[in-house]
């Protein structure tokens, strides 16, 4: 299987492989850096949150703008969302906070779950970040894919938030409360 992101191709075979494409519109040496770095920041991040406890696959190569990656078999968690995954889900992303690993795209796309655990498969736009606002930001981007795509969106906000609170801190919660009151605002403004 073959799939076509923004910002990379994956292919899907015994491993998985995922070769950032390059960008016609920018300079070619700053585009080759920017893969470079972008690449390696993946798979550094990946690692880091595996070693403290956030399921993921196990990177096997990093070669130029390409990862190699392990698979992992599962059910997409967009297929088989319920409120214990999300409080789960909550639980996990905490300790990506607390390591100050903003993730950058938590949404149930980009998780699967396999024997019990749910891997987190895409750090693609990944970064290191100790601000309160960056992490807020994460859940709220986690909150608004719930909306997207649950009827039950609410419980499973609720049930992300009681897991993100045993091991992460309140006032990202907040932060991310504050960030959804900033998009209502505005949005009340454009009517």
């Amino acid at each position: 299987m073959i799939y076509l992101g923004g910002e990379a191709e994956v292919v899907i075979g015994e491993v998985v492989v995922k070769k950032r494409r390059p960008k016609r519109y920018r300079i070619r040496e700053i585009d080759e850096i920017l893969r470079l770095r972008r690449t390696r920041t993946e798979a550094k991040l990946i690692s880091l949150a595996r070693r403290i406890g956030v399921p993921t696959p196990i990177v096997l190569d990093v070669e130029g703008d390409t990862i190699v990656m392990e698979r992992i078999y599962g059910t997409p968690v967009k297929d088989c969302m319920s409120e214990e995954i999300s409080r789960e889900i909550g639980r996990l992303v905490a300790k990506l906070h607390n390591a100050n690993i903003v993730h950058g795209d938590i949404t149930p796309m980009n998780m699967i779950l396999s024997e019990g655990k749910i891997y987190f498969v895409d750090f693609g736009l990944a970064f290191v970040d100790n601000r309160v606002e960056a992490k807020g930001v994460d859940v709220h981007v986690y909150f608004e894919s719930l909306k997207a795509g649950f009827e039950n969106w609410e419980s499973l906000k609720k049930a992300f938030v009681e897991g993100y609170l045993e091991l992460g801190k309140e006032e990202v919660i907040k932060r991310a409360e504050e960030i959804e009151e900033r998009g209502r605002y505005v949005e009340r403004r454009l009517k």
